[in-house]
């Protein structure tokens, strides 16, 4: 069984306009997941510097940072990271471009987790509907460029309102998308922006959204999480 999660920590700024790392840091604890992909993780601007240091990651919790920055001051690429259990051996990762009007990008990592080898991707997609299209197409392309696969979890901040929308279609038919609630804005949510996408190898047990206190205020959207075995 593997719990997984996506947060889009918004640059560790909360609802209440401050920037509070310590405070991403315990949702991201209360969640406790094997593996949990973050959006808006870093900077936008200049050195992309991370909002989380390393050092309070390694001193507060039990993950670890796959290496995806390519920028001495950054934890993730265009925003995206991964962390993982510490028991968890990273065995690749791979940054991945995508076609936007602003710079954006994904990340997967290959994991050896309870003795198999799965691959996860994360990514926060555009708010145009049109470029989000291009996206999930050029990552199905990436992902699947050669024969060889193995067994793939998607997540990550999908910036899409509507469960019919075309856009989530086109994980098909590799993928099953999962809508784990509503996960925004985190005082009220009203949008299931966040899901989870799995390859046709796993069943997703359970679902939901992590809506405790201090989730609320950490972050405008709230974590989601899945359960999922191997078939």
């Amino acid at each position: 069984m593997l719990k997984i999660g996506s947060y889009n920590i918004q640059k560790s700024i909360g609802v209440d306009a401050r920037r509070r790392p310590e405070r991403t840091l315990t949702v991201i604890n209360e969640m406790d997941c094997d593996v949990i992909a973050l959006q808006e993780v870093d900077r936008r601007f200049g050195p992309r510097e991370t909002t989380i240091d390393p050092r309070l990651i390694a001193e507060h919790t039990d993950y670890k940072v796959v290496p995806l920055a390519i920028r001495e001051a950054s934890i993730g690429w265009h925003g995206n990271a991964i962390l993982v259990r510490r028991d968890i051996s990273i065995h690749d990762f791979k940054r991945l471009d995508l076609p936007t009007l602003e710079p954006r990008g994904a990340v997967t990592t290959e994991l050896k987790v309870q003795g198999h080898l799965i691959r996860v991707a994360a990514m926060h997609l555009s708010v145009v509907a049109t470029f989000r299209k291009r996206q999930i197409a050029s990552l199905m392309s990436q992902l699947h460029a050669h024969a060889y696969d193995l067994p793939t979890v998607l997540v990550g901040d999908l910036n899409e309102w509507w469960d019919t929308a075309q856009s989530l279609k086109m994980f098909n038919p590799h993928y099953e998308v999962t809508t784990p609630g509503r996960s925004f804005p985190s005082p009220l949510p009203l949008a299931s922006l966040d899901r989870i996408v799995t390859s046709t190898e796993f069943t997703v047990r359970e679902a939901g959204v992590h809506r405790s206190e201090t989730a609320r205020v950490a972050s405008d959207h709230l974590p989601v999480w899945a359960r999922l075995s191997l078939r």
